[in-house]
């Protein structure tokens, strides 16, 4: 269905190919997938199927790639339309129309399919993609969840013979992105349906994959096996693939419940230990209670009058932290020293967008030092809630201070000083023609000396020159500069709303490092993410949020061990035991 024969791009003003040597098929009804770390151009390699590479995006394209035995070289993206269907990173820039049900028709409007058909086509994707309750609602007001699902279901109504798609659940919460996966493989079973599909979140994607291409490196031929091959030999895997090389499984698990009928005596061996790489104490004598373990806590009480300390994200360090709202962990603050205000405090906050309340009874603080996960469902409001903590919405009731000002009503000039916020899209920040430019702006905005945010540029994103422009970066590095324009000011309170989208492991390893380096300085992190690997790997804490309410808030190891939905994959391979993560789970060995 799909042929790449011998096929290299090369951009204009390019030192050499973005890709070169892709060498291979994919037949009809099958799902292969596209993976590498990022910059490796599985982009282009999606883009060369649709024809926006090279029709659209110019550059220069060798070799030929056939579909459906059209060739994309003459055959221009409209050409392709009735064959093709395309889901990029974007959704927004896929979007032509207003609402929702005119979206999910208009690709059918421009194929000319009957009114008959399009309507039975629109209200099986409305059924098919849990969307029946937004028909009528404003893309612009849907969150990026919703949208990402609008965007597929606007490809799914043509019926197209062939799916291309870059990142389809990278804003999707767990729940959803299981479903649109179930309804792809149901297609690719059912109906013979191909697809191409790129993908960061391995977890999620590798068991339904039929192949995997790998696209090893930039410039580097692919390499096309099944996914117990590729999974043995690629730099970029996901933590299941990671816990099986570290026990030395053979063949790799790729799911769950694959590791989970291996793992029997890998819990035996973590049996007497507990995630922070202690031995778990003896049993107590007959009819004496023993606390539940929680990653990173030691089982011992606190002495009289001590306080439990802060649970340490993925096994490592806890920074050092205030006390906390009572019901959570807390670390212990000398009485000599008054312990520093929280950042960020909201009390009963409600917030409506038109009919749609978006939040409601929300009470929540944060700490210095403390690194806060927002998770739950998409058009959960856990955007609603950044936005609010930035100003950028203002309160239908309740009160929202942080630093002690309140944020709607706050200048801007000074508001950086005390609360930044990364977007969803990082390009929403980036708005000068260099890297260069970008920096000057955030230093002059921010009343920073010249230099400060190019010195935190370098220290994120070794290598680029000032003279890129921000477009010609990838995902991972267009964050990272998004990223060191927001924390020039040097903000007490970073905001982050799905940072890792886009992001490969080894990228989303060096945000880590960065986001625990900033906690350990004393700045508190919120971030909206339905990554739960990130959630269990850095957080503190999890809050969870349903129809616009806390529904759960407390330390990480108890939120997402209890939740099926929330839980990392180490966690359920290895429970009940409480391990969170493959670091902790090797350092405990070690």
């Amino acid at each position: 269905m799909i042929r790449f024969e011998d096929v290299s791009v090369t951009y204009d003003g390019a030192a050499g190919p973005t890709v070169q040597g892709v060498d291979f098929e994919v037949p009809e009804g099958e799902l292969v997938l596209l993976v590498g770390p990022s910059g490796v151009g599985k982009s282009t390699v999606l883009g060369a199927v649709s024809g926006l590479v090279p029709h659209f995006t110019g550059g220069t394209l060798r070799g030929r790639v056939t579909v459906a035995g059209r060739d994309t070289r003459t055959h221009k993206p409209r050409e392709l339309a009735d064959v093709v269907g395309t889901v990029g990173q974007d959704p927004l820039s896929h979007f032509v129309t207003d609402t929702v049900e005119d979206e999910l028709a208009y690709g059918m409007e421009s194929l000319g399919l009957a009114p008959a058909v399009m309507r039975r086509r629109v209200e099986e994707t409305l059924d098919l993609l849990s969307l029946a309750d937004l028909r009528d609602r404003p893309i612009s007001t849907l969150s990026g969840g919703q949208q990402q699902r609008v965007a597929i279901g606007s490809v799914l109504t043509p019926h197209p013979k062939v799916l291309v798609l870059d990142e389809p659940t990278s804003a999707l919460d767990p729940a959803a992105a299981e479903e649109v996966l179930a309804i792809l493989q149901r297609l690719v079973h059912d109906l013979g349906t191909t697809v191409l599909m790129a993908e960061h979140r391995l977890e999620r994607v590798i068991q339904y994959a039929d192949q995997v291409a790998l696209l090893p490196a930039p410039g580097a031929s692919p390499v096309l096996g099944t996914p117990s091959e590729i999974m043995s030999v690629s730099p970029v895997y996901p933590p299941v693939v990671d816990l099986g090389r570290l026990a030395g499984w053979s063949p790799l698990p790729l799911t769950v419940r694959d590791a989970r009928r291996r793992a029997g005596s890998l819990r035996e061996r973590l049996a007497t230990l507990t995630p922070d790489g202690t031995a778990t104490a003896t049993a107590p004598p007959p009819g004496v209670e023993t606390p539940v373990p929680i990653p990173g806590v030691e089982s011992s009480p606190p002495a009289p009058g001590e306080e439990s300390p802060l649970p340490a994200p993925g096994g490592e360090s806890p920074p050092p932290a205030p006390p906390r709202r009572l019901g959570f962990l807390r670390r212990r603050t000398p009485d000599v020293t008054p312990p520093p205000a929280h950042t960020a405090v909201i009390q009963s906050l409600a917030v409506r967008h038109g009919r749609v309340e978006a939040l409601r009874r929300i009470d929540l603080t944060a700490a210095p030092g403390e690194t806060i996960a927002l998770m739950g469902r998409n058009g959960a409001g856990k955007s609603t809630l950044l936005a609010a903590l930035v100003g950028l919405v203002e309160p239908t009731a309740g009160s929202v201070r942080v630093g002690g000002a309140v944020p709607h009503r706050t200048a801007p000039r000074e508001l950086v000083r005390r609360v930044g916020l990364v977007p969803q899209e990082p390009r929403d920040l980036l708005y000068a023609d260099t890297v260069a430019a970008e920096c000057a702006a955030a230093d002059a905005d921010a009343g920073a000396g010249p230099g400060t945010c190019r010195a935190l540029v370098s220290e994120l994103l070794p290598g680029i020159d000032d003279d890129t422009h921000p477009r010609d970066l990838s995902e991972g590095q267009r964050l990272a500069l998004a990223l060191a324009v927001v924390l020039t000011a040097r903000p007490p309170l970073l905001l982050l709303d799905e940072p890792t989208r886009g992001l490969d492991y080894a990228a989303k390893a060096r945000l880590v490092t960065v986001l625990r380096g900033l906690a350990a300085e004393g700045h508190s992190i919120v971030l909206a993410t339905h990554d739960v690997e990130l959630a269990a790997d850095l957080a503190h804490r999890v809050v969870v949020l349903a129809d616009g309410e806390v529904v759960a808030d407390g330390p990480t190891a108890e939120v997402v061990v209890a939740s099926p939905s929330f839980a990392p994959q180490v966690t359920k391979v290895l429970a009940p035991q409480p391990w969170l993560t493959v670091a902790q789970v090797r350092e405990a060995l070690s």
